[in-house]
C-alpha cells in the first residue's frame, strides 16, 4: 500500500489533468487538483526551508569544509524573512519603499548581477575548449560564433562601416534562421522528453519518487 496508493493518486490526477485540457466540463475538477498542487508546493516550501537550515546548520555544527558560507546563507534567509514579514508597515513586503524592497533592490540584485557576470570567465573558458577547428562542424560553430560576437559589438564599425555592416546582417541572419531553427529543435526535443517522462509517471513505469532513490 506504501507503493501503490501514491502510484493511483499520480495516475488519476494525471489523466484528469490531461482529459479535462480537452473535456471544458472537467474543468472544476482540473481547478480543484490545482488547488491541492498550491497547497501541497506550500508545504514543500516548508521542509525546503527546513532542510536548508538543518543542512547548513550541520555544515557549521561539524565545522565542515565551506562552514563559512552556510552562515552566510542562514543569516541571509533570517534577515530577509524577518524583515519582509516583520517590517512592512501594513503594507505588501514587495512593495516600494519597505525595506524588504530595499534589501532586494540594493543588496540581493547587485549580487546577482555579480554572479552572472562571473559566469562571462566560465563561458569564456568552456568556449576556448570547444570552440577548436577539430573537424568541419567545430569550425562551422567557430566560425558562426565568431561571426556573431564582432556583429554583434561596434568593434566591426572599427575597421569600416562596410564590414560592420556585412557582420552585422550575417549575425542577424544566423540568429533568425540556423539558430532559430536549431532552437526549436531542441525545445521540440525537450517536450517530447517531458511527454515520455509524465508518461512513465502516470503509468507507474517510474517509480524513484516512492522509493526514495
Amino acid at each position: 500500500m506504501r507503493r501503490e496508493v501514491p502510484l493511483v493518486l499520480t495516475a488519476i490526477v494525471g489523466i484528469t489533468m490531461i482529459i479535462a485540457h480537452f473535456l471544458p466540463p472537467l474543468n472544476s475538477l482540473k481547478d480543484l487538483f490545482e488547488d491541492w498542487f498550491f497547497i501541497i508546493a506550500a508545504f514543500a516550501i516548508i521542509l525546503g526551508i527546513l532542510n536548508l537550515i538543518l543542512v547548513n546548520g550541520n555544515n557549521i555544527y561539524r565545522k565542515q569544509k565551506g562552514w563559512p558560507f552556510g552562515v552566510v546563507v542562514i543569516l541571509g534567509f533570517l534577515i530577509m524573512t524577518i524583515i519582509g514579514l516583520g517590517f512592512s508597515g501594513g503594507k505588501s513586503f514587495q512593495d516600494p519603499g519597505t525595506p524588504f524592497y530595499y534589501l532586494y533592490t540594493n543588496v540581493y540584485s547587485p549580487l546577482s548581477a555579480t554572479m552572472f557576470a562571473l559566469l562571462a570567465f566560465f563561458v569564456a573558458s568552456a568556449s576556448y575548449r570547444a570552440f577548436r577547428a577539430r573537424n568541419i562542424e567545430a569550425t562551422m560553430l567557430l566560425l558562426a560564433a565568431f561571426i556573431l560576437m564582432i556583429g554583434r559589438v561596434p568593434i566591426g564599425y572599427w575597421f569600416s562601416d562596410w564590414l560592420g555592416d556585412a557582420l552585422g546582417k550575417t549575425a542577424d541572419w544566423i540568429m533568425d534562421f540556423p539558430q532559430t531553427a536549431g532552437q526549436r529543435a531542441i525545445m521540440i526535443g525537450i517536450a517530447l522528453g517531458v511527454v515520455s517522462s509524465a508518461l512513465r509517471v502516470i503509468l507507474g513505469l517510474e517509480r524513484t519518487y516512492t522509493s526514495g532513490e
